[in-house]
């Protein structure tokens, strides 16, 4: 999974072409550290996307740009647009993400 150190930098990689997975965290989350131990599996389940970690305190200007307030959240961006979100404060399965993965325009 991509870090980045700034909002820009996120902002940068969202406008590319591809797809990217936008998981908003935050490291006091309890609902956020329940699914990361999954997300590495969920990675590997679906390489054509670029997994984005976005820490929702770190880059709150990304966060707001996308109307993020709930955590964990996943917004699915295709080739600088958004796809699909699971944006909401409640705690996510890998069943529930791979969902909504597998729920995205293809």
């Amino acid at each position: 999974m991509k870090v980045f150190d700034s909002d820009d930098q996120i902002r940068q990689a969202v406008k590319g072409a591809g797809k990217q997975m936008l998981f908003f965290t935050a490291g006091w989350c309890p609902d956020c550290a329940f699914i990361k131990p999954e997300m590495p599996a969920i990675e590997a389940e679906y390489p054509d996307f670029d997994f984005i970690q976005v820490d929702r305190d770190a880059n709150i200007e990304v966060a707001q740009d996308y109307g993020v307030m709930g955590i964990p959240s996943f917004i699915a961006i295709e080739n600088g647009k958004e796809i699909g979100r699971f944006v909401n404060k409640d705690r996510k399965t890998k069943q529930e993400v791979e969902s909504f993965i597998n729920g995205l325009p293809a």
